[in-house]
């Protein structure tokens, strides 16, 4: 009897997350192409997308509402990192303060063991809509983590 090959699910601690400007001539990122990691981030949050459906209650049909596609809403990806002496995430975001900000695309890559990328997903004409700085404490030593929250166009998934 031939012994089986296991298949393990994908662990979610090893992912890439790049960034591109949006004016650039690569208005979306060909697949395979990787970009210089933007930071080493802690956490990756809101690879989400939501397509609620449209309802429509027949006259007759008392049993049941029918129910139909309608439009996809996006959630906001939230990135998390230790702070570093790099502030480019700050200054992306400040950036668009001071009104001269230009959205970016970019992908985050789940990688395996052998940092071989499984999963690659694209966002569109990100938009950084929130940063919040650490939370400090005197009586703490833990990490001090700056988060960011980009609003996007969609995301697309390449692998």
């Amino acid at each position: 009897m031939p012994v089986a090959t296991r298949i393990d699910p994908v662990l979610s601690h090893n992912f890439l997350i790049s960034f591109v400007d949006s004016s650039s001539i690569l208005t979306e990122i060909p697949a395979g192409i990787t970009t210089q990691p933007a930071a080493g981030f802690s956490e990756c949050t809101g690879l989400e997308l939501t397509m609620p459906p449209e309802e429509y209650k027949e006259g007759g049909r008392n049993g049941c509402v029918l129910k139909f596609p309608n439009r996809v809403t996006w959630s906001n990806l939230i990135l998390k990192r230790g702070i570093t002496a790099d502030p480019s995430l700050w200054q992306w975001h400040y950036a668009f303060v001071q009104g001269r900000g230009q959205r970016r695309d970019g992908m985050i890559v789940l990688q395996d063991d052998e940092r071989s990328p499984i999963r690659i997903w694209h966002f569109r004409r990100g938009l950084p809509v929130k940063w919040t700085g650490p939370a400090l404490h005197g009586s703490q030593n833990s990490v001090a983590i700056e988060t960011l929250e980009i609003a996007h166009e969609g995301l697309q998934l390449d692998q």
